[in-house]
């Protein structure tokens, strides 16, 4: 049997592999695209698995304080921690900003979720997995624990808002479901700076407060330092992260401070849906649509590509069926056709995808399972994509092959 694709790698390769070289870029881009979803969801689950936390107590009614908003009194653990089934507890609060060198001879700022954990509170809930380098917080203030995709090294000196912190800590892979390295600093100071005003805006507060007849009467001394100091401090935290003690099921210790404190409590399963299927939905519907349109773009190359070789031997086809090769053979030719290339791009897509990934500024995970899926796809839609040029050739007439 006369193999059409083997004829074409012999005699016209450099089209032929060029061609699959085009395509194979085109293939490296989708699976690139999935690999940003992986990713995505990939961080979600590394967020969830880095908090330590067996459930996630929040403001009643919201689903924070990943997706929405939530605060919280922060001497709320202490009844939290009373409940039967609860193991350890901790206030968090997260804050996603503009992190910046200090000084140091450089200019480099970088987008990171700010998280407030206990200083010491190593094996509680909300602190960093594991070091790389360094150590953890240990003072109240000024300290900083992050993660090397921040950028900044250990020692350095970094600016939150209007306070100057001392990186005493390298941690890895501890990200936002976004993708955002974190930052760990003292609680007390995360708590400041979630809700700090510029002085200007703290001048004019005081100003109004001092003309309030009811907050600044006369005969009741001390009422309006009071009031300002009210106003200058923040006692809210986004979350109070619980570990459940062993052999406790997540559910038997969620309903009761759901039922008796008021608050909204999430398992694990519950917290990896909200991330996953409602704070992530947005991305994955575009990211699939992007995988549908690549996926049609790359059938009309292949058809394209298979239709215009198998234009280009209209004569050799015509001979076949003159010394009566059968429609069968001579579709199944040009199948081989399409697959194989198909197959070059496949190998040169997911050789591209793999080399350029880990330049891509958010995670790109490359799953295997994803790998064989794109594999079969691309066997797929090749074999389609021959369909328009098998067509074309079973229409040749035979009487072509001695005609001018």
């Amino acid at each position: 049997m006369i193999s059409l694709a083997g004829r074409d790698i012999l005699h016209a390769w450099g089209k032929f592999v060029f061609t699959g070289i085009g395509l194979g870029l085109l293939i490296g881009v989708t699976l690139t695209m999935a690999g940003v979803y992986r990713g995505m969801v990939d961080d979600a689950n590394v967020l969830l698995d880095n908090s330590g936390a067996d459930l996630w107590v929040v403001q009643k009614d919201t689903q924070g304080p990943y997706a929405e908003a939530s605060s919280l009194s922060d001497d709320s653990y202490r009844s939290i921690l009373a409940m039967p089934g609860v193991a350890r507890v901790a206030n968090v609060t997260y804050l996603t900003m503009q992190v910046s060198a200090a000084g140091n001879g450089r200019a480099h700022d970088v987008r990171a979720m700010v998280v407030g954990v206990t200083p010491d509170g190593a094996g509680h809930p909300g602190q960093p997995g594991y070091l790389v380098q360094g150590r953890r917080l240990t003072r109240s203030h000024y300290e900083a624990v992050v993660d090397v995709a921040a950028g900044f090294a250990l020692g350095e000196r970094i600016r939150i808002r209007r306070n100057i912190y001392t990186v005493v800590g390298l941690t890895r892979r501890m990200v936002s479901s976004g993708g955002d390295p974190m930052v760990f600093i003292p609680i007390k100071d995360a708590q400041e700076a979630q809700f700090l005003k510029d002085n200007d805006a703290i001048l004019a507060q005081r100003a109004r407060t001092a003309q309030s007849p009811a907050l600044n009467r006369p005969g009741v001394p001390g009422l309006l330092d009071a009031v300002i100091a009210s106003q200058s401090s923040n006692t809210s935290v986004n979350a109070v992260l619980v570990q459940i003690g062993p052999g406790t099921s997540p559910d038997a210790v969620a309903e009761p401070i759901r039922r008796w404190k008021h608050f909204s409590v999430f398992t694990r399963a519950q917290m990896q849906s909200i991330l996953i299927e409602k704070l992530i939905a947005t991305a994955a519907k575009q990211i699939a649509m992007f995988l549908v349109i690549l996926a049609i773009v790359s059938a009309a190359i292949v058809a394209f590509i298979i239709y215009t070789l198998t234009m280009g031997k209209i004569r050799e086809i015509a001979v076949l069926k003159l010394i009566g090769t059968t429609n069968r053979t001579i579709a199944a030719m040009i199948m081989q056709q399409a697959v194989a290339l198909g197959l070059i791009g496949f190998v040169v897509g997911k050789v591209a995808a793999t080399f350029w990934a880990p330049v891509f500024p958010k995670y790109v995970l490359l799953e295997s399972a994803d790998a064989l899926r794109g594999l079969a796809a691309v066997v797929v839609i090749c074999i389609l994509a021959s369909v328009v040029a098998i067509r074309a050739a079973l229409q040749v007439d035979p009487a072509e092959a001695i005609g001018g």
